[in-house]
């Protein structure tokens, strides 16, 4: 009796050469950067072919080895599934595995950008979120081994490879979604390398660039149902397939080593001199709103982005709270209507192909909420700005940070902090002004100014009375 195989993707021609190394090869880079760099090579060629590098686990090349890299980009709307082959990723290393082969593929003179997308956490940055924390183990690794394991020390050591063989430096190129990122990584990659060696630091200042950049795409979670249509849609198996919505955008700092890049402009690219207003706009009012989303949205019971902003008291809420708080906290990009932006989002949130899971989104929250949502109520508590409904967001946080401590797991990389904020309180006064007391989300911020009218709404907020107090904030 023979067994029925899967069709996969086979690649029947070579790949394009190597010209771009991408560390953190999720889903997202996969769904957005990579699309960008096929469309730009179909348009306006050049050799910029992506070696993709996990710096954990072995899970994505798995899945893409078999198939020759090769997977399947799914856009997904309310007209179906359009699926397209994306091919310019040639190879995935996994850095555990062999760090030596993650560095000469960076060190390699064809490589001109290292990408990254590795999240907040894979920054290695201190309490102040803009400095090196030479506490973290992979940074002490990383100070005496010339095989690293961080991000950071990976970039560092190959520069200094490129420095000892006279070769020119790449540029530095991240994706995610942090303000400044091009600064942070920067300033990451900086504090390392006058760590290690002060000539090497000031070849790096005077030599390598790191540009900033705002991405955009929802990328939800690949789940075994989307592999199961896509295939009874298409005839090909695809379990490293990415699902995405028809929107895109990527705001890019035109500001590369000897001015060499993929012809992004070409394809819908914008390049441009200051990121800063576009990462504002987008961290605020798609973020900020995700954020909220994620929070209240679970508290309420639902489970998907979609589901969430189709209940009629959250999604009034959302609202009302880009019109009256978040709008009035932004300069607009040049060009830009932000009434007419948050309309779109309303739009892209409404998808419903997009199962975009809350849980996805509310992970890591001690490092989103800051420039999300504390940054923009502050800003305008100082001013005399509504802020009403930002706050609602933190109360959320924790209420649903409480929630999840019945069960002993908070998905965030101080979880064990958290978690001792959330338990041992023995009212909401105390959970309050413990979680008020967390240097890594508050330092910095007048929270004394916003003690009594958290811990108010924390109290009246619950899942029994979500839609009521909806109702009451909006009043």
């Amino acid at each position: 009796m023979t067994q029925n195989i899967p069709t996969r993707l086979c690649r029947d021609k070579v790949g394009p050469k190597t010209g771009i190394v991408h560390l953190g090869l999720g889903a997202f880079f996969r769904a957005h950067g990579a699309i960008y760099i096929k469309e730009a090579m179909a348009h306006s060629g050049g050799d910029w072919g992506v070696v993709g590098v996990s710096l954990r686990s072995a899970a994505v090349r798995d899945q893409l080895a078999p198939q020759g890299c090769l997977y399947t980009a799914v856009e997904m709307s309310e007209n179906g599934f359009r699926p397209q082959v994306i091919d310019v990723i040639t190879d995935v290393l996994v850095a555990p595995e062999d760090p030596e082969a993650v560095l000469r593929e960076m060190s390699s003179e064809t490589t001109r950008i290292v990408s990254l997308t590795i999240t907040e956490k894979g920054y290695c940055r201190g309490d102040d979120a803009k400095t090196l924390d030479v506490n973290h183990p992979d940074i002490i690794h990383d100070l005496t081994s010339i095989l690293p394991l961080s991000a950071a020390g990976y970039i560092v050591r190959a520069l200094d490879i490129r420095r000892k063989r006279g070769l020119r430096p790449f540029t530095v190129l991240s994706l995610d979604n942090l303000p400044e990122n091009g600064g942070v990584i920067e300033s990451i990659v900086m504090d390392l390398a006058a760590l290690i060696d002060t000539d090497l630091a000031e070849w790096i200042a005077s030599e390598c660039t790191f540009p900033s950049t705002m991405v955009d795409r929802i990328v939800p979670a690949t789940t075994e149902a989307a592999v199961s249509r896509l295939e009874a849609e298409t005839g090909i198996f695809d379990p490293s397939a990415v699902m995405h919505e028809p929107f895109r955008q990527w705001v890019v700092e035109d500001r590369f080593v000897d001015g060499v890049r993929p012809d992004l402009a070409a394809v819908g690219a914008q390049l441009v001199k200051d990121v800063k207003p576009f990462e504002h706009m987008k961290l605020r009012m798609l973020n900020g709103t995700h954020s909220a989303i994620a929070y209240i949205g679970n508290l309420a019971g639902h489970v998907t982005v979609s589901d969430t902003i189709r209940d009629p008291a959250i999604g009034a809420f959302l609202e009302s709270m880009w019109h009256d708080e978040i709008i009035p906290s932004l300069c607009a990009p040049e060009g830009v209507d932000l009434a007419s932006y948050a309309t779109a989002l309303g739009e892209r949130y409404r998808n419903p192909e997009i199962r975009h899971l809350l849980e996805q989104i509310a992970m890591d929250g001690s490092q989103k909420l800051p420039q999300r949502i504390l940054d923009p109520l502050f800003e305008n508590l100082k001013s005399g700005k509504p802020y009403a409904k930002l706050l609602t967001v933190v109360a959320a946080w924790i209420r649903f940070l409480e929630a999840r401590s019945l069960g002993g797991a908070i998905d965030d990389p101080f979880a064990a902090q958290l978690l001792d904020a959330v338990q041992g309180p023995i009212d909401d006064v105390h959970l309050v002004g413990g979680i008020l007391d967390l240097d890594f989300v508050f330092k910095g911020y007048p929270v004394d100014q916003i003690f009594e009218e958290l811990t108010a709404r924390c109290r009246d907020l619950s899942p029994q009375n979500i839609e009521k107090y909806m109702g009451k904030v909006l009043s």
